[in-house]
């Protein structure tokens, strides 16, 4: 399938839905909140590492974004709005030749006590998924997967 002449760049504003294109996203999106979740099961998510750069993602993150909390429910239109997108957008440029896929889009639990579900979740980019992710790990609010998966090990 041909998006256009060799070289062309693709606006996206522009571009039909192809249903390909659309379920291989779909696709890499389950297969990414999949194996987010298994990892919870098995690794405290407190102990755990997201990327190699995990430490300057968290430092960067609470510089930038100080009034986040972790452990609230995110507020997705703020999140979205034309502020919050600038915002966003400044702080992912940041990460955009050192991270792998900065700016792919995948799924985000809206809140950390919840699972992935229909209601629970979010479309967000994965920097902004590695920034509150590692936010939530630090604070050990992930944790409570793992302890449910694990009943009888201590604390």
């Amino acid at each position: 399938m041909s998006l256009g002449p060799a070289g062309a760049s693709l606006d996206p504003e522009q571009a039909e839905n192809f249903e390909d294109m659309e379920k291989q996203f779909a696709v890499k999106c389950v297969k990414h909140m999949s194996t987010y979740w298994a990892i919870l099961e098995k690794v405290r998510g407190s102990t755990s590492r997201l990327t190699k750069m995990d430490d300057d993602i968290y430092e960067h993150f609470k510089k930038e974004f100080p009034e986040f909390d972790p452990t609230e429910t995110i507020d997705e239109d703020k999140m979205k709005s034309k502020e919050g997108k600038e915002r966003w957008r400044n702080f992912m440029m940041a990460y955009e030749k050192k991270v792998e896929d900065y700016n792919f889009g995948t799924m985000l639990r809206a809140n950390p006590k919840f699972e992935y579900g229909e209601q629970e979740t979010i479309f967000a980019v994965r920097m902004q998924f590695y920034a509150i992710e590692i936010a939530r790990n630090r604070l050990g609010l992930n944790d409570w997967i793992y302890e449910r998966e694990h009943p009888n090990e201590a604390k």
